[in-house]
């Protein structure tokens, strides 16, 4: 049964006869596309203009640019670099000629006069490897694709529930400057969110507290990097308008894959109307 219907197969060899007899044998075992190039410089020509070559079957003796040369050609360019070449030459000669073959590029050498069977294994077998190949690429997008739809739903799940929640959500950086506001974190301070971006933390803070929690801000992040949370506490925030809100503040590290700290969420509850235990 034929098969690789979806292949394309460059045939190059100066001798039209042969590229008649490479192109009936191809074709006798499979549905592959054939293109053929009776130079060097064809070949080089064709795989350039063509978006996809699977399998380039190359003669090596031919005038002005031989099989090593054009092979060479192939190799340095980033769109034809990875096709597999398969050599056709009369002989070997010596190790040294097979070795310059392998040298730029080639997977397999063959003999001529050609072997029929020989050279239908070879090409089948080079275009099952091609075929795997694909395959995993395609398995591999999918489950990008995937993950990705995974993803996107999981962070608008969690961007609706942070935008949704009601304490105070703040983003910081490892610095302790604000980069993103919840909504009710806006509706607690007065500000915009926009007017919140780059704020250091220590600057909402009730006055004689700021200078606290600033100076605190590097003994914050000590603690950060050993445990990863802090206990809540209490303290005050200031609102735009001056107005007191009495918060329960909270600190959780997000951290890399070398444990540094890349971002840190700041939770602040409400505590208007709240007695404290001790009063």
């Amino acid at each position: 049964m034929k098969r690789y219907a979806d292949f394309r197969i460059l045939i190059v060899d100066d001798n039209r006869n042969n590229l008649f007899t490479l192109r009936a044998l191809i074709a006798k075992h499979m549905d592959a596309e054939v293109l053929e190039a009776d130079s060097g410089q064809a070949a080089l020509d064709i795989a350039l203009k063509n978006p996809r070559i699977d399998l380039i079957v190359l003669d090596v003796q031919m005038p002005e640019m031989d099989g090593f040369q054009t092979a060479s050609m192939l190799k340095v360019r980033q769109r034809t670099r990875d096709i597999p070449i398969i050599f056709l030459t009369a002989a070997y000669k010596t190790d040294e000629f097979q070795q310059r073959g392998y040298d730029v590029g080639a997977a397999d050498y063959l003999l001529k006069p050609i072997d029929d069977n020989q050279l239908i294994n070879k090409i089948s077998t080079y275009l099952r490897l091609i075929e795997k190949e694909r395959d995993m690429n395609r398995l591999l997008e999918q489950r990008v694709e995937e993950r990705t739809r995974e993803l996107h739903v999981t962070s608008n799940y969690l961007g609706s529930v942070i935008n949704n929640m009601g304490e105070a959500l703040l983003l910081l950086n490892p610095e302790g400057r604000i980069k993103t506001a919840n909504p009710a974190a806006c509706r607690m301070l007065d500000y915009a969110e926009a007017d919140l971006q780059g704020m250091a933390i220590g600057d909402i803070f009730e006055e004689e507290e700021t200078v606290q929690a600033n100076a605190f801000m590097g003994t914050w992040l000590e603690a950060l990097i050993r445990t990863g949370t802090i206990s809540s506490i209490e303290a005050c925030f200031i609102a735009k308008d001056q107005r007191r809100v009495p918060i329960l503040f909270s600190r959780t590290a997000i951290k890399d894959e070398a444990g540094e700290i890349t971002d840190i969420i700041c939770i602040a509850k409400d505590m208007t109307g709240y007695t404290r235990a001790a009063d």
